[in-house]
């Protein structure tokens, strides 16, 4: 089980990962209304190196770039339920609509994203840039590894199946919430 830490406490954390030799992966996202999709990007980021750190979307990012009804979850709850994951080694959560200063302050090894950039493994490689923080990585000598994603398993296919099966139930067919 992993973590979560202040992002104060992230470069600390990071000097004191490379100092004992540990192969730091890195992640973000808003990860809200956790699936299965998240958990195989999670695990296969993880199989990267030896030590996975998520960093979360806070609630203000996460309105500003995925609208007035996100988060769903806050952020200090996204959190919790990521560090319960086996494969989650530590988990922050930051400010701001990029993750380029959480890059800047952990100097990764590996920065992992999902393959829903629209670029393949190629033109990443060539110089195309569709990830703000890749040119942060690479300055660092880090790797960017787009992995990628499952099929119909994301926050806003979910949404749209639990509006579809509930639509506008009054409390009265809400259930019990259990």
């Amino acid at each position: 089980m992993g973590r979560v830490i202040a992002f104060e406490e992230l470069g600390a954390l990071g000097e004191r990962l490379r100092q004992a030799g540990r192969r730091i992966v890195l992640t973000n996202g808003h990860f809200d209304l956790l699936h299965v999709g998240h958990v195989r990007y999670l695990e296969a980021a993880r199989a990267l190196g030896d030590v996975l750190v998520v960093a979360v979307n806070d609630d203000a990012s996460t309105r500003r770039r995925k609208g007035p009804s996100r988060p769903i979850v806050p952020a200090e709850e996204r959190a919790e339920l990521l560090a319960a994951l086996a494969c989650v080694d530590y988990v922050t959560v930051f400010a701001g609509d990029t993750a380029e200063q959480v890059v800047r302050t952990i100097r990764p090894h590996v920065y992992v994203k999902g393959g829903d950039y629209g670029l393949t493994a190629e033109e990443l490689a060539r110089g195309k840039q569709p990830l703000p923080e890749a040119s942060v990585v690479r300055e660092l000598g880090g790797e960017v590894v787009l992995l990628p994603l499952v099929p119909d398993r994301s926050t806003t296919v979910l949404v749209r199946r639990i509006v579809e099966a509930y639509g506008c139930l009054g409390e009265e067919g809400a259930g019990s919430g259990a």
